[in-house]
């Protein structure tokens, strides 16, 4: 069963508790609060056949099946390979599963995760089964980036605003699931991964703090000419191109704030905090703002999977990096 989290426990009895469910809904917040488990929990709830006050038995025929993976009235649709788009056959395949009538006698749960990772045909392909589903249907959409859907999409399911855990909620879940790691580093994991405990445990299976470590000693190399946009592009290889652009653009924002208020509280993580104080003391806001204009349209692209030369943009955002000193 999926794991229940004690931020989403309010939620939960509203969603669990009703008599009646909408056809579509649209699960949405930031990545890592546990909207894929909230959305297998209430799959796993509207399938079961003898539901346990407000949870799955876990032990009837369907849950069964459900756990085995082999449940005939349930269809999960993602990318068929991380960070690659849902294909639209993919979405024919569910439209076709949708129209048929329930094998165990009782309802279909679809769940889609994550929906903006279909493009405009293959959101197209989903509208009418959105709009009108057959028999007893649910959807369950999951969603990190809403504002990336089409209208048309959002306006077909009841929107459900996924709840954030606190500091202290993160902070305690996250000293329980990595218990060998230090303080220092869940803190740093917890900043990363602005404040999403789910995602600071995924960052730490990918070894970001070490690949943060890289990064910010490159960039500090790059500023004293010590190493080559070219050279950090070919270092940096196995570094997620989002992660770096998250990064700098979260670098030029800082410099811009402490530009604006002098604040030292508000220079960031305490391995580039030097280098954004630096860079906001030598650099002219304008240019600033131009920079961060260039990198938001570029994360843009790099959210919506175009079909980028990596080692050319990287070596253009280094460039662009580089000219910030002296141009006050």
């Amino acid at each position: 069963m999926a794991e229940a989290y004690p931020w989403q426990q309010a939620l939960w009895q509203q969603l669990a508790g009703r008599s009646q469910h909408a056809h579509a809904y649209l699960l949405h917040g930031p990545q890592g609060i546990g909207k894929r488990a909230l959305a297998e929990r209430l799959m796993a709830r509207l399938l079961c056949q003898q539901p346990n006050a407000l949870d799955a038995c876990g032990q009837c025929k369907a849950c069964l099946l459900l756990k085995a993976g082999s449940h005939p009235d349930n269809f999960i649709l993602e990318p068929e390979e991380a960070d690659k788009p849902i294909k639209i056959d993919q979405v024919r395949e569910l439209v076709s599963f949708v129209v048929q009538t329930a094998q165990q006698g009782g309802r279909k749960v679809v769940l889609i995760e994550p929906v903006e990772a279909m493009n405009i045909n293959a959101s197209n392909a989903l509208l009418k089964s959105l709009e009108e589903p057959s028999g007893d249907t649910v959807l369950l959409l999951v969603s990190h980036q809403p504002s990336r859907l089409l209208p048309t999409i959002k306006s077909r399911c009841q929107q459900v605003a996924c709840p954030q855990p606190s500091q202290a909620q993160s902070r305690a879940w996250l000293a329980a699931a990595l218990a060998d790691s230090s303080d220092e580093a869940r803190e740093e994991l917890l900043s990363l991964a602005a404040g999403s405990p789910l995602m600071a445990v995924s960052l730490e299976a990918q070894g970001v703090r070490e690949q943060r470590a890289l990064v910010a000693d490159g960039v500090k190399k790059l500023l004293k000419q010590q190493q080559s946009p070219s050279q950090l592009a070919e270092a940096w290889k196995d570094v997620p191109l989002l992660l770096l652009f998250d990064w700098f653009c979260d670098w030029s924002h800082l410099i811009l704030r402490y530009q604006l208020t002098q604040d030292e509280d508000g220079l960031g993580l305490a391995d580039m905090r030097k280098v954004v104080q630096y860079l906001a003391q030598k650099s002219r806001p304008a240019k600033v703002l131009e920079i961060q204009a260039w990198l938001l349209e570029q994360r843009q692209k790099v959210l919506g999977k175009a079909n980028l030369n990596r080692v050319l943009l990287l070596e253009a955002m280094l460039a662009h990096w580089v000219q910030l000193p002296g141009m006050r």
